[in-house]
């Protein structure tokens, strides 16, 4: 073994990597310098965006602090909406007058703001969350400013902002209970639908996940179907109280045929089935014609169709309506209905390929169950308004519109 001296690194620095300092946090100084942009240009928002856009500002640090200027004319304490120590300026959206045309500058501003620097969005959630959680810590007329500036905001599309963003924190449980909620969302709506129809403000309410039942706005003693139209008519938006009251209908209507599709396929007996009815009828408070229209649609769907074999489906239906006529027949007080029940059969003989050919023989069953009338059905062969499928309809049922007029000669 070689006794040499091995080499030593004696008098050699090792360099060791430098970390990355993070400069201390300054939300004041920034506030500052945004507040002053306000100042120098008394509140020009077209001079404000030009001048932000060639400043040296940190956007993407300071975000949310930036939002709070433009909200509240100023920086606010951590966690809060009350307002912070340093300078504030007077242009702010709470300082404005609560009017559309006011407020409408400062959303289109804000977006011009967004395009540019799209990473903001997410500053503007933050911002929009916390103030509409703390809605209580705001005067009536600023809390209508707020719902005036967010409505604005998806009528203009403001960059992305997500329905849900604004409806979710609302849901809070003493917000609902002292009714500002619900005042909150009044004026949202009203002032979406000035530009925006009704299909619009669903499809949001849908993105926010709040569409499937509106009463969630209401305190719980006002949360009734009466209540709810009670204050939106008062409130001038009928549009919304006829939507509220089809889609009350169209839910009530889905549970009745629900209910009645499994009683009629267990073959309940049929005294229950119409006491069922009656009850969820009265309760629902269903017209007469709606009533006919989906007992028709509830005993065909309890139907076994054949795949293909037509005599097969023709004796099943017209086993059906023999089994359920006495239900028909209940509902079926007049001459009116039972022509609404011959318009119905018609339309889905019509629209069904295995039913075409069935519809006159559903008519002389129903006839020879007593459901249906001669004279209704002499009225709709003769007089009949509905054209899906008329000219075949006629032509197949000439037999039998002989034979109850040859009947009729005889007697």
């Amino acid at each position: 073994m070689s006794s040499k001296e091995r080499p030593t690194l004696g008098g050699t620095r090792i360099k060791t990597r430098k970390r990355n300092i993070a400069a201390p946090l300054d939300p004041a100084a920034f506030a500052d310098a945004v507040v002053q942009i306000y100042l120098d240009n008394a509140g020009d928002l077209e001079l404000v965006a030009k001048s932000l856009e060639s400043s040296d500002l940190n956007f993407s640090r300071y975000g949310d602090t930036f939002f709070e200027v433009v909200f509240i004319g100023g920086r606010t304490q951590p966690g809060t909406v009350k307002p912070d120590e340093g300078e504030r300026h007077p242009y702010s959206i709470i300082d404005c007058e609560p009017k559309r045309e006011v407020i409408l500058p400062s959303v289109i501003y804000l977006q011009k703001i967004l395009r540019r620097r799209p990473f903001l969005i997410k500053n503007l959630e933050n911002v929009m969350q916390r103030f509409l959680q703390s809605l209580e810590l705001f005067e009536d007329n600023e809390r209508k400013k707020l719902a005036i500036f967010t409505a604005l905001a998806f009528s203009q599309k403001l960059s992305g902002l997500p329905p849900e963003t604004v409806f979710q924190p609302l849901l809070k449980d003493n917000l609902v209970a002292k009714g500002l909620v619900l005042s909150f969302i009044t004026d949202f709506f009203k002032v979406y639908l000035v530009d925006n129809s009704l299909d619009d403000l669903i499809s949001i309410m849908k993105r926010g996940k709040v569409e499937d039942d509106l009463l969630i706005f209401f305190p719980s003693a006002k949360r009734s179907a009466d209540g709810f139209s009670e204050h939106f008519t008062k409130e001038g938006l009928l549009s919304l109280v006829e939507y509220n009251e089809k889609k009350i209908f169209e839910v009530k209507l889905k549970e009745m045929k629900s209910a009645l599709t499994t009683q009629i396929t267990e073959e309940t007996d049929i005294s229950e089935v119409i006491e069922n009815v009656k009850q969820r009828v009265k309760d629902a408070k269903f017209s007469d014609v709606e009533v006919v229209r989906m007992l028709w649609d509830v005993i065909m769907d309890a139907v076994q169709w054949s795949g293909k074999n037509q005599q097969q489906n023709a004796n099943a239906a017209l086993r059906q309506v023999k089994m359920w006529a006495e239900l028909l027949n209940t509902f079926c007080t007049s001459g009116k209905l039972e022509l609404e029940l011959i318009y119905k059969v018609q339309i889905q003989c019509y629209e069904d390929a295995k039913l075409m050919k069935l519809f006159p023989e559903i008519m002389r069953s129903l006839y020879e169950q007593d459901v249906l009338a001669e004279d209704t059905i002499l009225h709709w062969f003769r007089k009949g308004t509905n054209p899906k499928g008329r000219q075949i309809f006629v032509k197949a049922l000439e037999p039998f519109v002989n034979w109850l007029e040859e009947a009729e000669e005889e007697e």
